[in-house]
């Protein structure tokens, strides 16, 4: 395992494990996976250097800290542990009520990193600050971070803190580079760092998915990437993705977390339905890939145009009845 270089208390790992699976009905996988399958993912997590643990109050509607909770048992104090709160009501005493509701059902006395979920539309981050502040006084949360935030808006959120906020958790992969405009330069250049969730795009950057092999659950099934269209259109993506796979006796998946993580100041938080699927993904902390790689992944990710979710729709439609 790699880690980055960010002077905190406690390593983070350059692949860490993204939990939002655990215990949420809306992936499907079922009480066998989050009674048995999620421990186990933790501890061999665990075994192979993950630090970066991340969760939040809202998936599963707290479920899935207690799974992470007691999966990590003794193990709690030793690990990155990341949670989010949903801003409804990002009032000081809100955030701090719920920190210390976050902290009890992960079974922590700690929380790394506690981060906003995404910037409320209406109210700034201000009051929410005041609360973060507050949290960090008395030792319950150690950095602050923020998701889905505009570059401004980071800003803001520091101003706001009065401190560093040390994260930004954002979809990044190779179908969405938005990030590398603003986001990326400014964690370089400050110290900061970039989460990635979604960094195989939900799993459309394995490979696995075609028009007669559709995603089952409704997260995927949601996701406009997954029209047969897009499915497509990513072909030649995959494809050159494949090529450099095959130079390095990895999988397509395995190259695309590589070159999320390439970025000295990117982590990346895939989630994982198997132990095996989580040995996979550390595996890629191990990959290096060449500048040239990195270019001709990079034009490949540019000539992928998917089409809109609302363009493709009705022929999703007609293909799922016609089958």
């Amino acid at each position: 395992m790699r880690y980055l270089a960010t002077g905190t208390a406690k390593q983070i790992s350059k692949i860490g494990l993204g939990t939002w699976q655990f215990g949420s009905k809306e992936w499907g996988y079922g009480e066998p996976y989050a009674e048995q399958v999620a421990h186990a993912i933790v501890r061999r997590a665990l075994d192979l250097g993950v630090t970066l643990f991340d969760t939040a109050e809202i998936y599963g509607y707290g479920r899935s800290e207690r799974i992470l909770g007691q999966a990590l048992g003794e193990d709690l104090n030793s690990v990155f542990l990341a949670t989010k709160i949903f801003p409804v009501l990002p009032l000081p005493p809100v955030v701090e009520q719920r920190a210390v509701a976050s902290a009890n059902r992960l079974g922590a006395r700690h929380l790394d990193l506690y981060q906003m979920h995404q910037p409320n539309p209406v109210v700034r981050d201000g009051p929410a600050m005041r609360g973060m502040r507050a949290l960090q006084r008395v030792g319950l949360v150690g950095d602050v971070g923020v998701s889905n935030y505009s570059l401004d808006r980071w800003r803001a959120a520091e101003a706001a803190l009065g401190g560093p906020v040390l994260s930004n958790q954002v979809r990044y992969s190779l179908v969405d580079r938005a990030p590398e405009r603003d986001l990326l330069p400014y964690a370089e250049s400050e110290g900061r760092v970039i989460i990635a969730y979604s960094p195989l795009a939900q799993g459309l950057l394995s490979g696995r998915y075609h028009r007669d092999n559709l995603p089952a659950n409704r997260v995927r099934g949601a996701n406009p990437l997954f029209l047969p269209e897009n499915i497509e259109r990513a072909a030649e993506l995959i494809g050159v993705l494949r090529g450099v796979a095959d130079a390095h006796g990895a999988t397509p998946s395995q190259i695309a977390l590589a070159w999320v993580i390439r970025n000295p100041a990117v982590t990346a938080i895939p989630g994982a339905s198997s132990v095996e699927q989580l040995e996979s993904n550390v595996a890629a902390a191990d990959i290096d890939l060449s500048d040239e790689e990195d270019q001709v992944l990079r034009a490949a990710s540019d000539r992928f145009r998917p089409l809109t979710g609302r363009a493709t729709v009705p022929r999703l439609l007609r293909a799922r009845f016609a089958r």
